[in-house]
């Protein structure tokens, strides 16, 4: 597969077997998603590609409506909905059936289709919602239930490219317990993504990418542990990565104060971050910790609450983005495809704008030779590649893109950097840059404030840890940040299952089988 005479995939092949579940992994930019685009068809691929489902070839390129009907179903990394349209209208598009008379499209007939799959999926999303106002969680579940809907049991391929990103612990659990009765009938299931754990706990079989070639095809998940499978992906041993607090944080400094905050989920929350202090906020899917900080940003309007810095207190309910950002208060959002970045824009335009509109609205023009003076140096600190800065930001791989979002707003110099995941969706050694950028923002003195579900990076990001429930903080943690407590302070005091059970796991008796099928 060949973009400008720059080769992504290089004599990939890859056999996924009827009923497994396949895992694909590999580096932001190995040729992930390039591959899965290719196997639906919104690429073609160089002559002499081969693509076979169920013994049966397809013709190439692959026509998207071929694929489907073979039962080639895919959701891919930026989900494919459109944000105006309603859940009922994305989960149906393309699959509506008219009435026998008048040929208008029977709704009545497509609410049942789409509240059977929702059920099947134990969400409950309002179908007559626009997917633009949708939650990140939602808006996955809306991309899986559309692919889902398409499986016909004992045959075809349903392809996830990084989909599961976005969803929380149980509803990351409920997903793998409806594939594996999926891939029990038969159906095979190719799942992409950057969460090792889910290769781990669910994946029968892996297959490693590196730099567009298959460095590991067709492994057993057996025996294999996350630093194994992330060394197969770098290519190299894999450096630990540690969480260290920020030493720089003075504990007698004047904490930055949010108190009696009111808004979306969120139904009384108080919290003190210092500056030099990364403080995490984490819960259960609903519980309301990642409404902060798009409360506190001015993104989403509250009902109550203040923000007080080092300038004054700030009433939230009038507060704007703009008011938020002239404070000194920024957020790098969830789903930075639609949220955070321009993806028509470069690196360059990405990463200034912010500053440009400041330097605009005061009057000072910013120099042309100091902005690219600026991106070259955020491009150099946290390694964007290719270290170009007029590169296209939507041609970069999902790392990439995740790293120009960071560099955009920490150019901004803030007070309070307020962060949602982070970290979704990007390879490990992406993974390891930002986590060492926000620890450097830290240690320069910024107060973080940083909402995840994902208890590995809130480990290796926080000083703290606060657990949301039912809109108030319940629990705090300050020692022992591990992955196993944060787990364990957010659901259970039992720790965290594992995502899926594997049927023909041989040690599992008949018993087990009984209540993993229940």
């Amino acid at each position: 597969m060949t973009f400008a005479n720059n080769r992504v995939l290089r004599d990939v092949a890859i056999e996924v077997r009827p009923g497994e579940i396949h895992g694909l992994v590999g580096q932001n930019g190995s040729g992930k998603s390039t591959l899965a685009k290719v196997l639906t068809g919104l690429y073609h691929p160089d002559p002499g590609t081969r693509v076979s489902v169920d013994g049966t070839e397809l013709k190439l390129p692959v026509q998207p409506r071929e694929a489907r009907e073979r039962g080639v179903a895919v959701v891919h990394q930026s989900l494919g909905l459109f944000d105006d349209d309603t859940v009922l209208e994305n989960l149906r598009i393309g699959r509506h059936r008219a009435s026998r008379v008048l040929r208008r499209i029977d709704w009545k007939h497509e609410r049942a289709q789409a509240r059977a799959v929702f059920e099947r999926l134990g969400r409950d999303i309002p179908l007559d919602a626009r997917v633009g106002t949708l939650r990140e969680e939602q808006r996955a579940t809306v991309a899986i239930a559309r692919a889902l809907q398409d499986a016909t049991p004992g045959r075809g391929l349903i392809i996830f490219d990084e989909s599961t990103r976005a969803l929380g612990r149980p509803s990351l659990e409920h997903f793998f317990r409806i594939l594996d009765d999926i891939v029990q009938t038969g159906t095979s299931v190719l799942l992409i993504t950057h969460r090792l754990e889910e290769i781990i706990d669910a994946a029968d079989r892996v297959t490693v990418l590196r730099d567009g070639r298959i460095v590991e095809m067709g492994r057993s998940v057996e025996g294999l542990d996350e630093a194994a499978l992330a060394e197969l992906m770098l290519g190299t041993t894999l450096t630990h990565e540690v969480r260290g607090h920020a030493s720089t944080m003075d504990a007698a400094a004047r904490p930055i104060t949010v108190a009696g905050l009111h808004g979306g989920e969120v139904a009384d929350a108080s919290l003190q971050v210092r500056p030099g202090e990364v403080l995490g906020l984490t819960g259960i899917a609903g519980s309301g910790y990642d409404d902060v900080p798009y409360l506190l940003s001015g993104v989403t309007p509250p009902a109550a609450g203040s923000l007080t810095l080092s300038g004054g207190e700030l009433g939230l309910h009038s507060l704007t983005p703009g008011d938020a950002i002239a404070a000194g208060v920024v957020l790098v959002p969830e789903g930075r495809e639609h949220a955070g970045l321009a993806m028509g824009m470069s690196v360059q335009e990405n990463t200034v704008f912010p500053q440009t509109s400041r330097a605009r609205a005061a009057l000072k023009p910013f120099a042309r030779s100091e902005e690219r003076a600026q991106v070259a140096d955020w491009i150099d600190r946290l390694d964007v590649r290719p270290p170009d800065p007029s590169a296209i930001v939507g041609t970069l791989s999902g790392g990439n893109q995740q790293k120009v979002l960071l560099a955009k707003w920490l150019a901004m110099d803030p007070e309070l950097l307020l962060l949602h995941e982070p970290t979704q969706a990007v390879d490990v050694g992406a993974r390891q840059t930002i986590v060492a950028a926000v620890r450097a923002a830290a240690a320069s003195g910024r107060a973080v404030i940083v909402a995840g579900g994902d208890e590995n990076e809130l480990s290796l990001l926080c000083d703290r840890v606060v657990v949301f429930e039912d809109g108030r903080v319940s629990r705090e943690l300050t020692e022992d940040l591990t992955p196993e407590n944060i787990v364990r302070a957010i659901y259970t005091q039992q720790g965290r299952s594992r995502l899926r059970a594997r049927s023909t796991d041989p040690s599992m008796n008949e018993e087990e089988k009984k209540e993993q099928s229940l």
